[in-house]
């Protein structure tokens, strides 16, 4: 008997083994957009920045305006994107933000003018928030048609930047030399590296976009009564906006925090190539979290965990605090991001998931311009790591705000 009953189950385990499989082959194919969009376009920056600072002349505060240029053509890019996602598809909008997003970078290789690379990096920006945000609505679409691998899904896409921090790990430290404006040459190995994501990335979402079809016009006034108002997710939406402040303060300057605490080079490359792995396995240890909260309270709990992280190499500067720092910092940030993804779809309409992935990437685009800036002032006058005790203190009221969103509706 115990032997008939173990074959029968056999069959539904391979049944659901193989429709299993081809979902997340294509959630982690997919996530190499958000490693162009933030891993490559953004991250990669934080390595550059030392070179760039003595090269240029920079001032900390010149050169988190990098990272704010960054990020305002990001909330133009996700101001725009409702718009753009009435007359063209998620697919279509994912793939020419991607190929965009290749050419800029090499483009950035090929300038030493602070204005023009000012100029540069919001035009990248607003590519990679419409990289970011169409590939967020087709993970979630995704996720929809695997209701119990939801949270893996939307986290394989997430963790997904932390190919594009590993890559830059590999690629920056081999590619950047000691010559005048030695920097640029990092730029274009960058800049191949997009490609190459870039022509897997955009074969995942035609196949997602053949398969899982964008929800149908019918009975649009019922969808539109559906669907909450902002101020319903306000709480959320607030805490999310510190969570944005907070945690670009450390991707800009923790590199910069590490190399003037006197640790070596290799050290320093462990350390962020440790951070992209921990992104990239971050997807397995939050997809539960994802799955069974339905208010802020993932944004809370994730929120604080980057508070402590970012605290540790602001306190301590031995190189394994700086690495305890950097895999819990790796494990949770983009996990934070997808919360927000998961947040939406358990609350709004799936006719109204663009729409709420936009006004949370809007908050979100909003810290990440006052971040830089503002740490950076704070580093110029008072040192780095008091930057980043601030950058602390903001994610833990990131925190406290998101736990007290409850879900906009019943399960």
């Amino acid at each position: 008997m115990p032997t008939k009953s173990l074959d029968s189950a056999s069959p539904h385990t391979d049944t659901e083994a193989a429709e299993r499989l081809p979902t997340l082959t294509l959630a982690a194919a997919l996530s190499l957009g958000s490693a162009i969009a933030l891993g490559l376009a953004r991250f990669a920056y934080a390595l550059l920045l030392p070179s760039m600072k003595l090269d240029l002349g920079w001032s900390f505060a010149q050169a988190g305006a990098m990272n704010t240029a960054n990020a305002l053509g990001y909330l133009l890019g996700a101001l725009a994107f409702p718009r753009l996602a009435h007359r063209w598809s998620a697919g279509a909008l994912f793939g020419a933000g991607c190929a965009a997003t290749a050419v800029l970078m090499a483009v950035s290789g090929l300038l030493a003018d602070t204005h023009s690379l000012l100029v540069l990096r919001v035009i990248t920006g607003a590519t990679s928030a419409a990289v970011f945000i169409s590939g967020g609505v087709l993970a979630a679409r995704l996720a929809s048609a695997r209701p119990y691998d939801a949270g893996l899904v939307l986290g394989l896409y997430y963790g997904g930047t932390g190919w594009g921090i590993v890559a830059s790990s590999v690629l920056v430290p081999f590619t950047i030399t000691q010559a005048t404006h030695g920097w640029q040459s990092a730029w274009f190995a960058l800049a191949a590296a997009c490609a190459v994501f870039s022509a897997v990335a955009i074969g995942a979402a035609r196949k997602i976009e053949n398969r899982h079809p964008a929800a149908g016009s019918a009975a649009p006034s019922h969808a539109a009564a559906d669907a909450p108002r902002w101020p319903r997710f306000s709480l959320a939406l607030a805490g999310y906006g510190l969570f944005g402040v907070g945690y670009i303060g450390y991707m800009t300057f923790i590199v910069a925090l590490l190399r003037n605490a006197g640790m070596s080079a290799a050290v320093v490359t462990g350390f962020y190539l440790l951070l992209g792995v921990a992104t990239v396995l971050s997807a397995r240890v939050w997809s539960g979290l994802l799955d069974r909260m339905r208010g802020g309270q993932a944004l809370a709990v994730l929120n604080a965990l980057l508070a402590v992280a970012t605290l540790l190499p602001a306190l301590f500067t031995q190189p394994w605090v700086a690495f305890v720092s950097g895999v819990l910092f790796g494990a949770t940030f983009l996990s934070a991001v997808a919360s927000t993804t998961a947040f939406v779809r358990h609350n709004l309409p799936a006719s109204h998931w663009a729409k709420g992935i936009s006004a949370f990437t809007i908050v979100f685009a909003f810290g990440q311009i006052v971040g830089p800036m503002v740490i950076g002032w704070v580093s110029d006058g008072a040192g780095l790591a008091r930057g980043l005790v601030y950058s602390a203190l903001l994610l833990g009221a990131g925190a406290v705000l998101a736990a007290c969103q409850k879900p906009l509706r019943a399960s």
